[in-house]
């Protein structure tokens, strides 16, 4: 892709997600926080720290969003496509919850980041659960994938559309509702690895 296609991409991303006012944003969880990205000057960063150790924390969370949607096979290959629903999910929150959508979608992934998880230990023979810490960025990685995986999910043969199962998986997220998808599959992490402990 050239420089000047890349430019044009990212100026027509730009203007949509500008109206958000990024200054008043709180993100509470401290173990998250170096971890999201919430700059929208640059929201199409055409895959430079693709290759880069940690690179993924310097993506703008917004695009991280658009390619976890571009996971499945509706959408595989389809940026335009993939950021046309999230701009337009933006859109409902904005209208639903009269607050910043940028917010609403923070909160969605503190409240559906789960912080701890089994692993498997040998013993001899023997393959024993274990209750671990998980690193920070993970804990965003399983957020971000369980509210795109749901809302997908939940508009295939249904009459409601992506944007509006999108729109209302982060509103239940960011309430913390056990309705909603992520938030249930967090607790369900935290569960099993509680009675691993």
């Amino acid at each position: 892709m050239t420089a000047k296609r890349s430019e044009t991409i990212s100026n027509s991303f730009f203007p949509v997600f500008s109206k958000y006012d990024m200054k008043d944003i709180k993100i509470e969880d401290q173990g998250l926080a170096r971890y999201i990205n919430i700059d929208i000057e640059n929201i199409y960063s055409g895959g430079i720290f693709s290759n880069k150790l940690f690179g993924k924390s310097k993506i703008p969370i917004i695009e991280r969003l658009i390619n976890n949607i571009m996971r499945t096979e509706k959408y595989n290959g389809k940026k335009n496509k993939a950021y046309k629903v999230v701009k337009s999910a933006f859109e409902i929150i904005d209208k639903k919850t009269k607050t910043n959508p940028m917010q609403v979608f923070i909160d969605a992934l503190q409240n559906a980041a789960p912080k701890e998880e089994t692993t498997r230990l040998r013993f001899g023979g023997i393959s024993v659960p274990k209750a671990v810490d998980i690193a920070p960025q993970r804990r965003l990685d399983i957020a971000l994938r369980n509210i795109c995986l749901s809302s997908v999910s939940a508009s295939h043969k249904n009459k409601k559309s992506i944007e509006a199962c999108l729109a209302d998986e982060i509103i239940k997220a960011s309430k913390n509702d056990v309705a909603s998808f992520a938030v249930a599959k967090k607790n369900d992490i935290e569960r099993v690895a509680k009675s691993a402990r």
